[in-house]
């Protein structure tokens, strides 16, 4: 399949199907979107890299969507807070100002869930890596990258699989297959009859010594996924999500999707030369100096290690009912240790630990709660990485147009910060907004009209 081009300008057909009123001038903050990655020639550059997976020779057929347009559905996945592709095929289809948005003209259809699902498949991880990477090269050319100083933290992602569906690594047993052999394992039930499923339920109410662990059970349907307990309690198959967040910028460096069952000690390091590597791709010079992260990332080796790759730590460290002892451990675990406590102690630690805690939190907000990630709608470690970083690449490209022009979601022309927000607006996207209110209000005019007819 030959790879579809986006025009910067198309021409509308001559005869559509229209009553004259399906027309928009576009919302003033996708336009300002549009314009900065047209300023950056993101278009230009993602059909350049992605040219090489496609086939250079038409062969007959219609090309796929350009690679600008799929990624831009994405962006909008995470602009209008919906989680699933479907959700995306849908409210891109049925939004004029989302079609100005994609350079998607009225008498073409957009693109369809599956087409997006089937260009995720045909994409590498690199290429996502490197849109994420573009993403924060405009924020470096725009002064507004720092990198120095980092705060790190974690959350998790409910996975697109249930606990019902889980069954033993072993045997392959589900749940009510594995009560039903202890059943008869112990005498409870003769061994050729089945029990009822309140019998099952009473024995297993009764059982002591129960656990669900990661080690014995697994979900056929989703094995990457972990049993984890999840932010609101619920013991949940999930994955974890962990952010690299510049304190001083406000942008994710970094955001890595992993099985939930990884600790955030065994993470750290790995997470943070991620962030340094994309600053590198990105063009920054800026090297990561300072990490701050919850008591949760406190241990020895892993303070270790970072004082061995040069980053000054300040993590607090947990109570323990004991006193720490060293005769067992090496020497440089001890003086990383010492250190870090040292430095914890600092007025400038407590002034990056509030800084953590502000903006890792609100990224994952911003990502999760109101970007639409908190669940999953894709099975696998490798397909849901995709589609988080292009959700954190958009939120940082909304950080970008708040810092530029004082609003980083279309949403925020409706609550109170509107009407100020739009000061930061040039007057033709002020003009554009009115002329859409003057159709739509035309429009049930007309439709009125129609039915006292």
């Amino acid at each position: 399949m030959a790879m579809g081009r986006r025009q910067k300008e198309r021409q509308e057909a001559l005869f559509i199907a229209t009553d004259g009123l399906a027309k928009s001038s576009g919302h003033p903050f996708y336009r300002k979107l549009n314009e900065l990655l047209a300023e950056a020639e993101f278009d230009r550059w993602i059909e350049r890299r992605c040219e090489r997976f496609y086939v250079t020779q038409e062969k007959g057929g219609q090309p796929s969507i350009p690679p600008g347009v799929y990624f831009r559905m994405l962006l909008v996945g995470y602009f209008e807070d919906i989680d699933s592709q479907r959700g995306i095929a849908w409210r891109c289809a049925d939004s004029l100002s989302l079609r100005q948005f994609l350079g998607v003209p009225l008498h073409e259809a957009t693109p369809d869930h599956s087409t997006l699902t089937n260009t995720r498949n045909r994409l590498p991880q690199e290429v996502f890596d490197e849109v994420f990477q573009f993403v924060l090269r405009i924020a470096a050319g725009k002064k507004l990258l720092s990198g120095k100083t980092v705060g790190v933290d974690s959350t998790t992602l409910e996975a697109n699989a249930a606990m019902k569906s889980i069954v033993r690594r072993d045997t392959g047993e589900d749940w009510k297959q594995y009560v039903t052999r202890l059943m008869r394992e112990d005498s409870t039930i003769e061994p050729d009859r089945e029990p009822t499923d309140d019998e099952v339920r009473r024995y297993d109410k009764k059982r002591k010594h129960k656990r669900v662990s990661n080690e014995e059970w697994m979900s056929p349907n989703d094995p990457d996924s972990r049993i984890t307990q999840l932010k609101d309690g619920r013991t949940h198959l999930a994955y974890k999500a962990e952010h690299v967040v510049d304190l001083e910028s406000d942008l994710v460096l970094a955001a890595e999707i992993r099985p939930a069952d990884q600790a955030d000690t065994e993470t750290l390091a790995d997470s943070v030369m991620e962030a340094q590597n994309n600053l590198d791709e990105a063009g920054c010079p800026t090297q990561i100096e300072e990490v701050a992260a919850d008591k949760g990332y406190h241990a020895a080796h892993t303070l270790e290690l970072c004082e061995a790759l040069g980053l000054r730590t300040y993590i607090p460290e947990p109570r323990r009912k004991h006193r720490l002892r060293w005769t067992d451990k090496p020497s440089e675990f001890q003086h990383a240790v010492y250190a870090n406590r040292r430095r914890i102690k600092r007025a400038k630690s407590k002034r990056w630990q509030r800084l953590r805690s502000e903006r890792c939190e609100r990224t994952f907000a911003h990502v999760c709660d109101t970007g639409g990630m908190r669940r999953s709608w894709v099975k696998g470690v490798a397909k849901l990485a995709k589609r988080y970083l292009i959700t954190v690449a958009a939120h940082n490209l909304g950080r970008i147009l708040r810092k530029l022009f004082g609003i980083g979601k279309p949403k925020a022309l409706q609550g109170e910060g509107g009407p100020a927000a739009l000061a930061y607006l040039p007057i033709t996207a002020v003009a554009s907004l009115v002329a859409g209110h003057w159709h739509r209000e035309r429009a049930v005019a007309v439709s009125l009209a129609r039915l006292t007819a």
